[in-house]
């Protein structure tokens, strides 16, 4: 099995490159993982945001496997707490062989047929995050799953 993070835009700053080059490396170690980073889509500066999303999705419905089990990272999801999210991931692990594809919205979310093609939905917090900032965030969380499920001493009780 695979996990991957998919998202749209380059990441910008070199803290957030630094972290997520930091996690990827460290994931490596538990997982086949990789992540996708798509350049920002071309739409027109007067399109809405209904059509924007549309736009995306479209192109991430084209390049997602079919036998991936896909998760919105999105507000509308189940919020796990760091333990809860391991278990999550160990129960994917163990009961599927498919892939996990972690995906990131865009500015505006997600279109309906990305919510029609989800497997899953998660929620990192109540609060809204930068698109660039809960790509470090998240990895974290993943990093700190697999210690978990490691039993390692990263996660403190």
């Amino acid at each position: 099995m695979k996990v991957s993070l998919w998202y749209i835009g380059k990441s910008k700053q070199d803290f957030i490159k630094e972290g997520i080059a930091f996690y990827k490396k460290k994931l490596l170690h538990y997982a086949k993982f990789d992540i996708q980073e798509y350049s920002k889509i071309k739409v027109g500066k007067n399109d809405d945001p209904a059509k924007h999303k549309k736009i995306e999705a479209d192109f991430l419905l084209d390049k997602i496997p079919s036998n991936a089990f896909l998760v919105l990272l999105d507000e509308k999801g189940k919020q796990l707490d760091s333990i809860k999210f391991s278990g999550w991931i160990e129960t994917q692990m163990v009961s599927s062989p498919k892939d996990i594809v972690f995906l990131i919205g865009g500015a505006y979310g997600f279109d309906q047929s990305l919510y029609s093609r989800a497997d899953h939905k998660i929620s990192l917090s109540s609060m809204t995050f930068s698109h660039q900032i809960i790509r470090v965030a998240f990895l974290e969380q993943l990093y700190r799953a697999f210690t978990i499920i490691k039993g390692e001493k990263y996660h403190n009780v």
